[in-house]
């Protein structure tokens, strides 16, 4: 695929700080890539920089084959969606999405067919003459997109698109991002903190640290093989340990004792990953350690169960409704090696 962004090694600095670090990430024609990171890993700081509110101190950005530098913001052709609606209140919802239309000097008939094209799009049929006061969050955050939408950007931007709207309300406008940008074959690069949106949105996952990108890839690559301690606990897995591989490549010494590891592990001092689902209540019998269960969570789908194996660290095992110990119980555990992960170990085949 053509590469509608590039950054080549792009650099901001705060304060003699690099919060941007070198970047280079490329961002394919009708793509959707999604940026995560915790707060200060220089997600936000590489929008404002693609969108040119934010100068580099180094290195370059390259939008639709051309150098960026110079180019104010207003002239690059992207579409901006901020967290906050950023919509004006004394106007009305078709004044609110016209806005970025009446900028380029559109006239008033293809200013008015965009609008109710657009409105159409995001489920707002017939409220253009609604003020926008009178809508809800989610809503408002509609009317956002069909304005961001209403100049045809090249590249539309996202900043925390869905961060102040309820749970449920998110997980329904996701689903309905990704339908209507696959319609209307949009390129989209977007930042955010939470997770589950950025892999229900997302072609491509970034995940950042510290200004630079610790791991790029499709949603089910980085969900399976995060790249180092730090993407397997940004992305909630805490079953993380040093682990010694033996020269079989098929097991690892542990503090929880033998682990089974993917054939073909590198040997060695290793970090590793273990999934909750990877972690087997069993009979006695069959057990390769006996834990107390010290806590347990109900997650909705499943429940969620610390483990606490003598002096070793904590595991968390995710276990059926139905069949979930209570706390202070002991259970026999097994470890599934299709659910271990050698960090840093690079695919395996």
């Amino acid at each position: 695929m053509t590469a509608l962004l590039a950054l080549d090694e792009a650099t901001v600095r705060f304060g003699g700080r690099a919060v941007l670090d070198r970047v280079d990430l490329e961002v394919a024609e009708h793509e959707i890539v999604c940026v995560l990171g915790p707060s200060g890993s220089g997600k936000s700081t590489l929008l404002r920089a693609v969108a040119g509110l934010q100068p580099l101190d180094g290195g370059r950005i390259v939008l639709g084959g051309r150098d960026q530098r110079g180019v104010p913001a207003h002239k690059r052709g992207v579409g901006l969606m901020f967290q906050d609606h950023q919509l004006f209140p004394q106007r009305d919802v078709g004044a609110n999405v016209a806005f970025g239309l009446r900028m380029h000097g559109a006239a008033r008939a293809e200013q008015s067919a965009r609008v109710g094209e657009l409105l159409e799009l995001v489920g707002l049929p017939g409220a253009a003459r609604r003020a926008v006061s009178a809508l809800s969050g989610g809503e408002q955050q509609r009317v956002a997109l069909a304005r961001a939408l209403a100049p045809r950007p090249r590249l539309l931007m996202l900043d925390e698109p869905l961060g102040q709207l309820d749970r449920s309300l998110r997980e329904r406008l996701v689903v309905e991002l990704r339908e209507l940008f696959g319609e209307l074959g949009t390129t989209v690069l977007a930042v955010t903190h939470d997770q589950g949106e950025a892999f229900a949105l997302a072609d491509r996952v970034v995940v950042m640290r510290d200004g630079r990108i610790a791991q790029s890839g499709t949603p089910l690559e980085v969900w399976q093989r995060p790249a180092d301690e730090f993407v397997a606990r940004f992305l909630g897995f805490d079953n993380v340990v040093e682990a010694t591989v033996s020269v079989s490549g098929d097991a690892a010494d542990t503090p929880w004792g033998k682990v089974p590891v993917p054939a073909g592990s590198p040997q060695g001092q290793v970090k590793i990953l273990v999934r909750p689902t990877g972690v087997r209540l069993v009979d006695a019998a069959d057990a390769q350690l006996t834990c107390t269960v010290a806590a347990r969570t109900f997650r909705g789908t499943h429940v969620a169960l610390q483990l606490q194996p003598g002096d070793a660290p904590r595991l968390e095992a995710a276990c059926g409704l139905r069949s979930a110990p209570g706390q202070g119980a002991e259970v026999g555990v097994a470890f599934d090696a299709e659910e271990i992960v050698v960090l840093g170990a690079g695919p395996v085949p």
